[in-house]
């Protein structure tokens, strides 16, 4: 019998791995590779390609040779520079780790601004995600693909997250009906696999449970 433990059952199964590989379409293909073997290789990612062996793309990884995702790079058929204030159906954004704050400081001051490449939101924290959550946000110039370098420490300092919580304490003070804290009441529980999804209401229409 299929149990929770092997993924054939009904129990929460814990991952542990998430996203595999993300492919992106890009106008000009061949410019687009230039930009992305400079940010990748400023970052100290890896890279292989397939030869053009069925298709052609391009692929990005850290931790070579047992990356844990990695990201491809597909000349587009058709489609327009993105603007991110369309907020159009796709991906809003893609986040990548930064090994520091420091890190993300120089990845601005070093790579982002001699190159002119849009800064969307220059290096700051952001209290209100996480502790010590810090990061850059910035557009591919030729694709207009959003990218951000963020930083999240493994151990938050007291003074990060002193500043969090005072964020998330405005926050909570202006949501008098929440029960319980910020972190709590921004959880949810998912259907397992044994929910039906396609009754009533349709695919995706499910009560989410909340104590």
């Amino acid at each position: 019998m299929p149990t929770a433990a092997d993924g054939g059952g009904y129990g929460v199964v814990m991952r542990w791995r998430g996203v595999h590989h993300v492919e992106l379409n890009v106008r000009d293909y061949d410019e687009s590779i230039a930009f992305y073997d400079a940010m990748f290789g400023w970052l100290g990612y890896n890279s292989f390609w397939t030869l053009d062996i069925e298709y052609r793309s391009t692929y990005y990884m850290s931790r070579f040779p047992a990356p844990h995702s990695y990201i491809g790079i597909q000349p587009a058929a058709t489609g327009d520079k993105l603007r991110h204030s369309d907020q159009a159906v796709g991906i809003n954004h893609i986040a990548l780790w930064a090994r520091s704050r420091k890190e993300v400081d120089r990845f601005h001051d070093t790579f982002l601004i001699p190159r002119a490449i849009p800064v969307i939101y220059p290096p700051k924290e952001y209290p209100e995600y996480l502790p010590g959550y810090y990061a850059v946000f910035f557009d591919d110039p030729i694709n207009g693909i959003q990218w951000e370098l963020a930083r999240l420490p493994t151990i938050p300092s007291p003074a990060g997250m002193w500043r969090s919580w005072r964020v998330l304490r405005t926050v909570a003070e202006a949501h008098p009906q929440w029960k319980h804290s910020v972190a709590r009441e921004a959880m949810r529980t998912l259907p397992g696999r044994g929910v039906n999804l396609t009754g009533q209401g349709g695919v995706g229409h499910h009560q989410v449970q909340r104590d």
